[in-house]
């Protein structure tokens, strides 16, 4: 049966490395661990489950020898999609307040679709989701940066205690920031102070140039500063 079938085997293997491969590369692209040869490897190990269970599933001579009923292919393909969760789960990490990977492991599991896809035979079903993989990851992405995001941020500032705090709070009003919550700490001692805005944002893309612009505020307005941050802040217990 193999090699009756050589030529549709191996155009199986090597499509399910080329569909798996693009979306793989672009990962690459992106310096994710999980890049072309994860991807590559995934698509075709799924292919080639899916043509063993054909291959089972259509060799009757053995169930009619044995006395077997025929054997399902489906359960082949299904613990496909159960053990691909595990290597997806792999690819997921947190840092700090940053979770990363989540779009590499729903690649991982798109891939592996694309591979069952194509090992059962289905080409046109394979390349097109393949296609339009390809147009979520990269056209959705420059879509993603139009719209604003809920985000939160923590401007952190460290100045003298005879500083009026309403100077800091009207940088932030001038950038019409919606400050959520005020920390101050006064050090007598030292004679320095530091203020803290958790800042609620709605914005586009990254905030590099409002932090950027938001700290050359500050410095123009004459006060004396010891050092400045615009930090990320964790914010998912609150908001759950």
């Amino acid at each position: 049966m193999f090699d009756s079938n050589l030529f549709e085997f191996v155009l199986r293997i090597v499509l399910a490395a080329i569909l798996g491969g693009v979306i793989g590369l672009e990962r690459d692209i992106h310096g994710r661990a999980a890049g072309l040869r994860t991807h590559a490897l995934v698509c075709i190990g799924s292919a080639l489950f899916m043509i063993l269970s054909e291959m089972i599933a259509t060799s009757g001579d053995i169930f009619l020898l044995h006395q077997m009923p025929p054997a399902d292919p489906t359960r082949i393909a299904a613990q496909i999609v159960t053990g691909i969760g595990f290597l997806g789960a792999g690819a997921i990490l947190k840092e700090g307040v940053n979770i990363t990977g989540l779009t590499t492991a729903s690649c991982l599991w798109v891939v592996a679709a694309i591979g069952m896809a194509i090992g059962s035979g289905q080409y046109s079903m394979g390349a097109v989701t393949t296609i339009v993989a390809l147009i979520v990851l990269v056209v959705f992405k420059l879509i993603d940066r139009l719209h604003k995001t809920q985000t939160w941020r923590i401007l952190t500032v460290a100045t003298t205690c005879d500083v009026d705090v309403s100077i800091i709070m009207n940088v932030a009003k001038e950038y019409k920031l919606k400050v959520s919550y005020f920390d101050q700490i006064k050090n007598y001692h030292s004679g320095k102070m530091v203020v803290k805005l958790t800042i609620h944002l709605f914005h586009k893309g990254i905030t590099d140039k409002l932090s950027h612009a938001i700290i050359k505020s500050l410095e123009n307005t004459g006060i004396p500063l010891f050092s400045v941050k615009w930090d990320h802040k964790d914010m998912s217990v609150e908001t759950e």
